[in-house]
Order: structure tokens, then C-alpha cells, then sequence
């Protein structure tokens, strides 16, 4: 296990603990370390519950190691800085986003979404080091999950992962814009780059895909097809720019997208469940893309017609954190809020930080689109 960085004069924090794969979220009183030199203390607002950290509570995701604090959708305010922080300061409104190292080829070259180091920086929960920033009775508790572990009233976080956000923006509209949102509207606007009138199905109207769907139709995207086995959620993809709707639970969306289309320009998985990434896929007009940014379970294989692929010039690409730059891509959302074309308010349903199970639970049954826990004041 890793070791705890202790400090001279420890901070009391309340984190929701999962201590094995399966336990429910366990509020507990942990100690947080002071920040090292180039870290932030941030007390935590506000922090949004995403797929993914459902999925490693659940146990589908072991390569993170355990007792954990997860979350990584946070937003807050800078408490205390380290001596060589110099983009923030004490006050100041931020969200957090992923870590990256900040140093490798990719990082250096404005893409720390492919950082090399992006798998240890995000998902082992410690610093490089090794070492930890929270711990309980003396014993270390994993931390620094993508940078934050936001399931917490205070953090340590990297300052690579800091966004300084105004004052008027809500905590509760921001916090999902470092992970869920970035990823669907930055993998429409910074990877695929559509040309206004060309065609994409987005398979999965949760968070992620509906943010994808906002951003299609800012681009211009038609048709925009969503697809999902949610009615709800359907009718809400229609709401905010989805020009067609198909329940892939009554009819088969293969054939229906097909049929509507003739083959798509770009597809999105968003969903996480395995085998539809197959179907984004075969939607596919020939030369065109398929976008995989919904996290399914570690391990998760698919397969491909390999002719289908090479006869047809169709590409199937990983899209991290939607190709995004926090630092210029969430200012960037902010002013799609601003301007009403990224209604979250539509997506986000609040909850008291003690609620923290049954926003996971309600957010797995597909009763809420993007849960939001109220960390502290």
C-alpha cells in the first residue's frame, strides 16, 4: 500500500471511503496532508458522480487500488497553496479536471489527454511518489484519484488539475464539465470536428452522450440520432437538439439507423455496456468515424469484420477526456452555458453529501442523468 505524506499540522476532512470492491460509499473522518509545492488545498462544493466511479465501487474496474476516495468532477475553493503554485490562489473558485504528468512528449505538446502517464496518474489513487494525501487513524488511504478524489469537504490536487472558474458561475453546473461534459462535447468539438450538415448517432443518453448531443447540434450536425432504452432519456435528447430518437430496447438500431441514413458520418459510444461499440461501428458511411468514449469494464474486448473495416476506410478511435485542454476547454463550456446552448440544469439533479448511495443507485437505474453531490457550503 502506498504510504501517507504526513504533515505538521494535519487537516480533518469527511471523504466517502470505499474500502473494498463492492462496499457501498462510507462516510468517514480522514486527515488530509498539507500541499506540496506545486498542489492546492481545495475545499470541496460541489462534485458530480460519474459512470466511471461507479464502476471501480462496483468492483468492475480492479486496478485501482482500495480503501479509496473517488470522484473526480469536482469544484471548489482554493484553501491553502503550495510554495511553487502560481496560476491560483487562496479564494479563488475552481473545478478540477484529469492529472497529467506535464512533462512528456504528449503533455509538452498541448495533448495531456494522452499524457504518458495518464492510467498512473488517474486510476493508482497516489501521488508519483507513491505516497498518499489522506490517511486514516495513521494508516494511508488512496487519493489523487484523476487528480482530486472530489468525494471529499477537502482535497490535495495537482495544480495541472486546477481551473480557476467566476464568481457567477454555479458549482453545481461546473463540477460535471471536468469529466462527463468534456468528454461528449469535447469529443464533437475538438476531436471529430464535424461539418455543419453531417450526420452522427450517439449511442447512450446518459451524461456523457447527451453532452455530445448538445454539442452536435452546435455544430450543426443532421441528423443527430440518439439512441438509448430509456424513454426519458429519449425525450430529453429531442429536447436538447436530437433530430431522431430509437429505443434499442424495441427496435434493432442497426438496421433503423441504416435505414434512416444509409450509414453515418461519425458515430459515439457512450454507453460503457460491451457489444454496442460493435453496432456504432456498423452504422458507419464508408471513410467515417467511430468514437469510443464510454468506459466499460476492464478488459472489455469487441470484434470487427477486419474487411469491413479495411475495404471501407472506416476508423475506430479512442477519444479521452474529449481531446480536452481543461484550462481552455472549460472556460470555453462555461460560455456555451453562458449563452444557453449547454443547459445543464436540464442534466444535474442535486444531493446532500450523506445521500452519496442513493445517487449512485439512482444514477445506475437511469433515474437521474448526472447526479451532483452538495459536499459542503
Amino acid at each position: 500500500m502506498a504510504g501517507y505524506s504526513p504533515a505538521m499540522s494535519a487537516t480533518s476532512v469527511t471523504a466517502a471511503v470505499v474500502r473494498s470492491e463492492g462496499a457501498p460509499f462510507a462516510l468517514e473522518q480522514l486527515e488530509l496532508s498539507e500541499p506540496r509545492p506545486g498542489e492546492v488545498r481545495v475545499r470541496m462544493a460541489m462534485s458530480g458522480i460519474c459512470h466511471t466511479d461507479i464502476l471501480i465501487q462496483e468492483g468492475d474496474f480492479p486496478a485501482v487500488p482500495m480503501p479509496v476516495v473517488l470522484g473526480h468532477e469536482g469544484a471548489g475553493v482554493v484553501e491553502e497553496i503550495g510554495s511553487a503554485v502560481t496560476s491560483v490562489k487562496v479564494g479563488d473558485r475552481v473545478a478540477l479536471s484529469y492529472a497529467s504528468c506535464g512533462d512528456c512528449t504528449k503533455c509538452m505538446t498541448g495533448q495531456p489527454f494522452h499524457c504518458a502517464g495518464f492510467f498512473p496518474h488517474n486510476f493508482l489513487s497516489a501521488r508519483e511518489d507513491g505516497s498518499t494525501a489522506l490517511a486514516s487513524d495513521g494508516q494511508p488511504v488512496h487519493s489523487h484519484f484523476f487528480g482530486q478524489s472530489s468525494f471529499a469537504t477537502g482535497a490535495i490536487v495537482p495544480e495541472r488539475s486546477v481551473v480557476p472558474i467566476p464568481d457567477d458561475v454555479p458549482f453545481e453546473v461546473v463540477a460535471p464539465f471536468g469529466c462527463g461534459v468534456q468528454t461528449g462535447a469535447g469529443s464533437v468539438i475538438n476531436a471529430v470536428r464535424p461539418q455543419a450538415g453531417s450526420s452522427m448517432a450517439v449511442f447512450g443518453a446518459g451524461g456523457v452522450g447527451l453532452s455530445a448531443i448538445m454539442a452536435a447540434a452546435i455544430c450543426g450536425c443532421a441528423p443527430i440520432i440518439a439512441v438509448d432504452l430509456r424513454p426519458a432519456r429519449l425525450e430529453l435528447a429531442l429536447e436538447l437538439g436530437a433530430t431522431h430518437a430509437i429505443n434499442c430496447g424495441e427496435v434493432d438500431p442497426v438496421e433503423a439507423i441504416l435505414e434512416l441514413t444509409g450509414g453515418v458520418d461519425t458515430s459515439l459510444e457512450a454507453s460503457g455496456v460491451p457489444g454496442v461499440l460493435r453496432q456504432a461501428f456498423d452504422v458507419l458511411a464508408p471513410d467515417s468515424l467511430c468514437g469510443l468514449i464510454g468506459a466499460p469494464p476492464l478488459g472489455t474486448e469487441e470484434s470487427f469484420d477486419v474487411n469491413a473495416m479495411l475495404s471501407t476506410g472506416r476508423i475506430v478511435r479512442g477519444l479521452v477526456e474529449g481531446h480536452s485542454v481543461p484550462q481552455v476547454f472549460i472556460p470555453q463550456l462555461i460560455e456555451l452555458w453562458r449563452a444557453g446552448r449547454l443547459p445543464m440544469e436540464r442534466l444535474v439533479r442535486a444531493y446532500d453529501f450523506d445521500q452519496i448511495n442513493e445517487a449512485a443507485a439512482d444514477a445506475v437505474a437511469g433515474r437521474v442523468v448526472k447526479p451532483v453531490l452538495r459536499i459542503s457550503g
